[in-house]
């Protein structure tokens, strides 16, 4: 290389900043000659962006390859369809750009992830333990925001509500904490913008009813159980009053339409004892049954015998009843009216004869002692809790047996709630002024197994015959909540609490004698019904009577009286026998032999 080379390298090197070995001056070096770097742009502090699901696709199964199958369209408008792999299955998706088909191609993977993680034949590509309801979702619609609405019930049982909007549409779910009342929301999203159900074990799933109006049976469950505990932390000073203790709740709530906040809870109730025999009435004085769903069942009557009242009043008053003329004669429902029965566990009885973590798969593997006792008819026992099946002989019980140490039998409450499937909820006596009245939904807060509940409710009379015209068996939506109470050990409070609308307080019954603590007769007990019934009549002329009642007499003659009502009655007895679950036990009938005082 000769001078005049050198020369000019070296000149090179200065204007391009560089030091005669070749490295890059620093910026303050020489005399200014060189420019200042550019420093790199750092991003702003934050979150980290959402993934979508192509991304969160990759990273589950990294190496994917996408491939064009189809282009369409004009240049100005085409239309691209891509598709991937997994695990042997080909999905695929479309889209203005290769790049938006291949996101819904990576969606309709990871939908199928959670959808068919049991199906015959389709592998899959993931098991449903590597997401969660929110962070599938989250791949779905990334970028969502969850807001929390309320907090409530007891201190043992806390109530959060979190709510989430999809495509413009507002879902909420319930649970014990913020993450698992999210995860609800997210679970009802997942439900009904794309058709993912996360828990697909049979036990735990919705059992339909036809004649349910609302779309979503969840959504309903879930609203029901969230009212009735509501209400009940209104009556007891947010849970603070020493009333508010109790082991089972029980409520019904009415809806009027498809909307859920239209509900309006109509009675709520507690307890879980009966009467002690020597305090039984033979003037209809006292509460047998302080079972919460059966008081709730009682506090309804009171409800529909106000109903009625207002449809026998004046003129502008009838059109706030939930009854209206019938056809057949006497009154009915309104189509539009339902009523929904909350209970914070299964029902004595039947429905609970199950063992909550036996497996699922096959009948065979079922260990419990009572299987062979499933369906059979079960009553209560005298001052404890728990039921027995009905003995050989059993059906009579004596009013001088009970009274000389024979303990009380009861029958337990999913034999009393089966038989509302059948003559519905309003009992004999309404049932000479209405058509049956049934319930349209059946909702457990815990212990909730489809198959069991199903049973003890209307399968195991299925083979129910020659039942007298609009009467039927009533199959209503079964349904557990999204939060499922925690079971509560420890005994169980001695007394009931009851409430129906339009009520200024609850009521505290003594479950041993039925009857306050201090000794008066309950607004729920047979006398008091009674004379709301003769209320009634008095307004209530003959024509319009579905059976019209010549003469007044005792209580138990006048429900003699709703033959239709004896009649279906027989049909359920017969059933019960004819399927070996053996005979229902009456109480003495010396505690229906009373007249009211003129």
């Amino acid at each position: 290389m000769d001078t005049e080379d050198e020369e000019n390298m070296s000149r090179r090197r200065a204007g391009e900043g560089l030091d005669g070995g070749g490295r890059k001056r620093a910026a303050d070096e020489g005399c200014g000659l060189g420019r200042p770097r550019a420093r790199r742009r750092r991003r702003a502090p934050g979150p980290p962006l959402p993934k979508n699901a192509l991304m969160r696709l990759h990273e589950a199964r990294p190496g994917l390859q996408f491939a064009l199958r189809a282009q369409s369209g004009p240049v100005h408008a085409p239309r691209f369809v891509m598709a991937v792999e997994v695990n042997g299955q080909v999905f695929e998706g479309a889209g203005p750009t290769k790049k938006k088909a291949k996101l819904q191609a990576a969606e309709s993977a990871l939908r199928s992830f959670v959808q068919l993680p049991d199906a015959a034949g389709a592998p899959p590509a993931l098991g449903p333990a590597d997401f969660t309801s929110d962070l599938i979702l989250n791949e779905l619609r990334p970028g969502l925001k969850y807001d929390f609405l309320s907090e409530s019930g007891e201190s043992h049982a806390k109530n959060f509500v979190m709510s989430v909007v999809v495509d413009g549409r507002l879902f909420e779910g319930s649970g014990r904490n913020k993450k698992l009342a999210k995860a609800r929301a997210a679970q009802s999203a997942l439900a009904a913008v794309f058709n993912l159900r996360l828990d697909h074990t049979p036990s735990r799933l919705p059992v339909a009813s036809e004649g349910l109006q609302l779309h979503s049976p969840q959504v309903l469950a879930d609203a029901v159980a969230r009212l009735v505990l509501e209400k009940f932390g209104d009556l007891t000073e947010n849970f603070s009053s020493p009333h508010a203790r109790r082991k089972v709740l029980a409520g019904i709530v009415m809806t009027t339409g498809t909307d859920v906040k239209d509900a309006r809870v109509v009675s709520v109730c507690t307890g879980t004892k009966c009467i002690n025999g020597e305090y039984m009435s033979d003037r209809g004085l006292a509460l047998n049954d302080c079972h919460a769903e059966i008081i709730a069942r009682r506090a309804l009557l009171r409800f529909l015998y106000t109903q009625l009242e207002l449809l026998l009043s004046k003129e502008e008053q009838r059109r706030s009843s939930i009854f209206q003329r019938s056809e057949h004669g006497g009154f009915r429902l309104r189509d539009s009216v339902q009523f929904h029965l909350y209970i914070s566990t299964s029902p004595c009885g039947d429905a609970r004869i199950f063992s909550p973590h036996e497996p699922i798969l096959d009948e065979p593997a079922d260990r419990h002692p009572n299987r062979k006792a499933r369906g059979q008819l079960r009553t209560k026992i005298e001052s404890g809790e728990g039921t027995i099946p009905v003995r050989v002989g059993a059906g009579v019980q004596t009013w001088d047996g009970v009274l000389q140490g024979e303990r009380l039998l009861t029958m337990s409450c999913s034999d009393k709630m089966a038989r509302w499937n059948v003559l519905g909820v309003q009992g004999s006596l309404l049932s000479i002024f209405v058509e049956p009245i049934y319930l349209s939904s059946i909702i457990l807060g815990s212990l909730y197994h489809g198959d069991h509940l199903s049973r003890a409710m209307y399968q195991r009379i299925s083979n129910i015959e020659g039942l007298p015209p609009l009467y039927s068996l009533n199959k209503p939506l079964l349904s557990g909540i999204s939060n499922a109470e925690a079971r509560q050990p420890g005994k169980a409070p001695n007394f009931s609490v009851n409430w129906t609308v339009g009520d200024a307080a609850i009521e505290v019954i003594n479950a041993t004698t039925g009857k306050d603590e201090l000794g008066r007769a309950s607004r729920l007990c047979k006398q008091a019904l009674f004379t709301r019934w003769v209320r009634v009549h008095a307004q209530v002329p003959p024509p319009l009577q579905r059976t019209p009642v010549a003469k007044l007499g005792m209580y138990h003659d006048c429900k003699l009286v709703a033959t239709e009502y004896q009649a279906a009655k027989a049909c359920l007895s017969r059933a019960f026998l004819k399927a070996g679950l053996g005979v229902w036990v009456e109480k003495p009938t010396e505690q229906d032999q009373f007249s009211l005082s003129p």
